[in-house]
């Protein structure tokens, strides 16, 4: 298992995402290159990034969706473990929901996947009660709309209370009020220990949730930050971004 540690005010804590040397080619794009970050139970982290800074090839690498060169456990397992895989909920860009299963069947599917016992039942009501989908459980997947295709995948992703929570670009799709309860769910898994990583290009999303930031530019890191750090300089969110961005642009060229 990996044992790489923090040391932080309430005491050591080992990372329940690591990534080491991740790199991602498609014939002679390098989408990722060589990035190497922790993510931290109990913060949630952000990879931020323009358009086609290589953000989703890494998430899905992480998922365990796609080959890749380097090294990423979760939870101290390698990614494509069964150990990983029962640590991991994922949230990804594009809901992929079965066409002919009703949420009922959806909630009922993971359950059995993951060999969930006890309250399941009581907390797929309440995820499907608070994402406005308790109306809809005999709907099938092909019956909905993609917002809430989108909705259901976040309730299957949430139903198993992983470790680490995998987002890749969360708001797009949703209502005002499900994109609401889903920046409470991301504090709420948070609070609870859970390691949260979200990627986005939307600045505005998430202005408010982060704890550590990595900024991503050509497949590469460009700038890694804490909140406290942001804080103690004075410079908002969204100055850092283009600050970074612009400057790596303007180098390039």
């Amino acid at each position: 298992m990996y044992k790489r540690l923090y040391r932080t005010k309430e005491g050591v804590i080992y990372p329940m995402l690591h990534i080491n040397g991740l790199t991602k080619r498609y014939g002679k794009l390098l989408a990722n290159d060589h990035l190497s970050f922790d993510v931290l139970p109990g913060r949630i982290t952000i990879l931020l990034g323009p358009n086609g800074a290589g953000k989703s090839t890494a998430i899905k690498a992480i998922a365990g969706l796609s080959r890749f060169e380097g090294e990423i456990t979760i939870d101290g397992h390698d990614n494509k473990s069964l150990e990983a895989k029962r640590a991991l909920g994922y949230i990804p860009e594009t809901p992929s929901v079965y066409e002919f299963l009703t949420i009922n069947e959806h909630m009922e599917f993971i359950a059995r996947a993951y060999g969930l016992t006890g309250g399941w039942r009581q907390r797929a009501d309440a995820l499907l009660a608070r994402f406005e989908l308790d109306d809809k459980r005999t709907k099938l997947g092909k019956e909905l709309s993609k917002g809430m295709q989108q909705k259901v995948s976040i309730c299957c992703a949430l139903l198993t209370e992983p470790t680490l929570l995998l987002v890749d670009e969360p708001m797009v799709g949703l209502d005002p009020h499900a994109i609401k309860e889903l920046k409470a769910v991301f504090r709420e898994e948070r609070d609870r220990g859970c390691a949260v990583l979200i990627s986005t290009h939307m600045l505005d999303s998430v202005s408010e949730l982060w704890d550590d930031l990595r900024i991503l530019m050509n497949g590469k890191i460009a700038a890694a930050r804490t909140r406290a750090e942001v804080d103690a300089s004075g410079e908002s969110l969204e100055e850092l971004f283009f600050d970074i961005t612009e400057r790596k642009e303007a180098g390039a060229q």
